[in-house]
């Protein structure tokens, strides 16, 4: 989002929301509360993974034709939001607050009689500007603004770290990531590995997204990765199907030259994410995270 002066609005919009429903420092956040405040409703009865066209559910005539990738859809005239609810609980609660964004900022309001959501309009990749504006709706509603940050801050720099905050707010594990990257104060970057389909081939990947924090960025610049990355480790990581690894190194040309990285590697059934940071970066904490793969 490049409008400042709409990023303030939708930060006032959702601290107002966040007080007054008295959901602040409430963990797992307390999306469903959040929404009954606002008077939305999510109707629990449809299932938008089960959806085809025709089918008879009692649904508003308008998203009959809705299909199974569709995560969510907001119905401004009923102030409706129904839910893909095959995904995970995680998912649900940010495509839940995504769709209530749509609700909640006025200037959206009357623009569509209904609008749906697929997986590339929930991503940060979205370009749709309303779309955008529910995402970092949506992104700072669940981790409560600067709760996010003052909890990544008690926790030593690691995907350890992203991992315990996904469940301590009640997020997924892709979407806490990336919010560690994009408020950290340390140098530090993610990979998003994404399986794809080739013939021949079931388990092959390419580099979906990639996000850094701010020191990151101004430290080295744009990576500059070689003719052909799937010789890198993390990417030998996920063809062995590694689930968890917390002591990778790799070396990257930046624009300055090579720097040394440690990486950490974690895998689920749709992604695999690679949290890398230079060597010698650290965040002094008295906490230690004991996550190991059983537990994930």
């Amino acid at each position: 989002m490049a409008d400042l002066e709409a990023k303030r609005d939708i930060e006032n919009i959702s601290l107002d929301i966040l007080r007054k429903s008295k959901s602040f420092d409430q963990f797992p956040t307390p999306v469903e509360k959040i929404i009954q405040y606002t008077e939305l409703r999510i109707d629990k009865d449809v299932d938008l993974s089960s959806i085809q066209p025709g089918f008879g559910y009692k649904i508003s005539n308008k998203i009959s034709h809705i299909l199974s990738k569709v995560r969510g859809v907001f119905d401004f005239s009923e102030k409706v939001i129904y839910v893909d609810l095959s995904q995970s609980s995680a998912k649900q609660n940010f495509v839940k607050l995504h769709e209530a964004g749509h609700g909640v900022l006025p200037w959206q309001t009357g623009t569509h009689d209904i609008l749906q959501d697929d997986d590339h309009s929930l991503s940060p990749s979205a370009n749709e500007e309303f779309e955008q504006e529910a995402n970092y709706f949506a992104s700072i509603t669940l981790f409560q603004h600067d709760r996010f940050f003052d909890e990544l801050n008690k926790l030593p720099l690691g995907i350890e770290a992203s991992l315990h905050l996904s469940k301590h707010f009640g997020a997924s594990i892709h979407a806490a990531l990336r919010r560690y990257v994009e408020v950290s104060s340390k140098k530090c970057a993610l990979f998003v590995l994404e399986n794809i389909a080739i013939e021949g081939n079931p388990r092959s990947c390419s580099i979906k997204d990639f996000f850094a924090s701010p020191n990151f960025d101004k430290s080295f610049g744009s990576l500059i990765l070689p003719p052909n990355p799937n010789k890198l480790p993390f990417f030998t990581d996920f063809y062995i199907k590694r689930r968890l690894k917390t002591d990778g190194a790799v070396e990257l040309e930046t624009q300055d030259g090579s720097v040394q990285y440690n990486y950490h590697f974690f895998s689920n059934s749709y992604n695999a994410f690679v949290f890398l940071f230079p060597f010698g970066e650290k965040q002094r904490s008295r906490t230690k995270i004991i996550i190991s793969e059983t537990n994930l």
